[in-house]
């Protein structure tokens, strides 16, 4: 079926862009979520969306506001909190949906990825399978790490209050974020803390040249998941968002046996 392109509203009054692939005879629901600057069609979400797709369900996936789809919204104003809410209102949303189906699943990249984790440890109920993707896994393990790695870089936020880069994803854009603003919002956020909620499957899949949320405190949250329901999958030679024809293969094939395991 074709994919279909929706405008819903956030708690704020603020549009937000839905992009729709329904199935016939669905065996499932999932939500797929971008990180921070991303968007809804990056390479990356779309190899997980085929992925469930070919597995027999519906999957919404979406922009997020304050960052560069089509949703509303200022990048400079970007947060875990803005993100995750977002999440929570599309889930509200779908509710009254046809496509509608506990419990379903949830995948996101890196903010996208503490946001469907934070989610799942607030909803269990809710959730059949959980794959926070190289995610942000505590704010305050996320700051030290930049510390110890980038100290200059930190410096230079800390003294002008912005971090500037440009985008991969889209060559030529320059994303301006609020760094005093995204930092405070960033420490009431910790996956480890609480993840003896995460009782259902959870996939955890991270990048081995990842230098923003590094492979080693993806181990710690799985190291604190309870019981066997829990995977880790290191990808070889890849950084923190995945553009590798072989690197969206690999994770395709992860999620499609994931998937197959855990429905």
């Amino acid at each position: 079926m074709p994919t279909e392109k929706i405008f819903i509203q956030s708690r704020n009054n603020q549009k937000i862009a839905v992009l729709l692939d329904k199935t016939e005879n669905q065996k499932g629901l999932a939500f797929v979520m971008h990180g921070l600057g991303g968007f809804k069609e990056q390479k990356h979400l779309q190899a997980m969306t085929e992925a469930f797709l070919e597995e027999g369900f519906t999957v919404v996936r979406f922009d997020t506001r304050d960052s560069f789809g089509e949703s509303e919204g200022n990048y400079e104003n970007a947060s875990i909190t803005s993100y995750y809410q977002d999440l929570e209102d599309l889930i509200k949303w779908s509710k009254d949906q046809p496509f509608y189906q506990e419990p379903f699943y949830l995948a996101g990249h890196s903010l996208g990825g503490i946001s469907v984790g934070t989610y799942a440890e607030r909803f269990p109920d809710k959730i059949k399978g959980v794959a926070p993707i190289s995610p942000v896994v505590s704010g305050k393990l996320h700051l030290e790490k930049k510390k110890k790695y980038n100290p200059e870089r930190l410096a230079e936020q800390d003294r002008t209050g912005w971090r500037i880069n440009e985008s991969k994803s889209k060559p030529g854009l320059i994303k301006k974020l609020s760094c005093h603003q995204f930092k405070e919002d960033l420490l009431k956020y910790d996956l480890i803390a609480e993840a003896d909620k995460l009782t259902m499957p959870v996939l955890i899949i991270v990048e081995e040249n990842d230098t923003s949320t590094i492979p080693e405190q993806q181990k710690l949250l799985f190291d604190a998941i309870p019981g066997n329901h829990k995977e880790l999958h290191i990808i070889k030679g890849a950084p923190h968002t995945f553009r590798e024809p072989e690197h969206l293969t690999e994770i395709k094939d992860i999620f499609k046996k994931w998937i197959k395991k855990t429905n």
